[in-house]
């Protein structure tokens, strides 16, 4: 049975799962994937702010190889992971769940498929600071400092 659904094919960029910007979140959960090159963790994040993204779902990748741990590093240490953990190089994937954090997040696309990356990171605390310096009065110049 075929439906006609009004408006169905002018989906716009940021309702078709493109999410682009700043984002207060939540890990949901994190699973490890190996892979004999770049192991990486796959990570599950609910946004929590602005409140016009709340409740929608996306997912990273956080590489595990010599030249990416500073990354991993960044991410557990402003997510508020366990530091005994960090220093006895321990990563429980349930210890994830729950953490939250800002992720600053983009797309780019290579061989005409698009990829989520994982730009930035900040401590959750620190959202409503984060926002005030993007949102300036008129006549001023926002700072991007993330």
């Amino acid at each position: 049975m075929r439906r006609h659904i009004v408006g169905l094919g002018q989906q716009s960029q940021s309702e078709n799962g493109q999410l682009e910007g700043l984002f207060l979140v939540r890990v949901e959960r994190a699973a490890y994937r190996w892979h004999p090159q770049k192991p990486f963790f796959t990570v599950y994040f609910v946004i929590l702010e602005p409140k016009e993204f709340e409740g929608w779902r996306f997912s990273g990748r956080l590489y595990c190889t010599a030249k990416a741990l500073w990354k991993l590093n960044w991410f557990l240490r402003d997510f508020g992971y366990d530091r005994e953990l960090i220093e006895q190089d321990d990563v429980d994937e349930k210890a994830l769940t729950g953490l939250r954090g800002i992720a600053r997040v983009s797309h780019t696309a290579l061989n005409g498929h698009s990829f989520l990356n994982l730009e930035a990171f900040a401590p959750g605390g620190e959202w409503e600071e984060v926002m005030a310096t993007m949102v300036k009065p008129v006549g001023t110049e926002a700072t991007n400092d993330l």
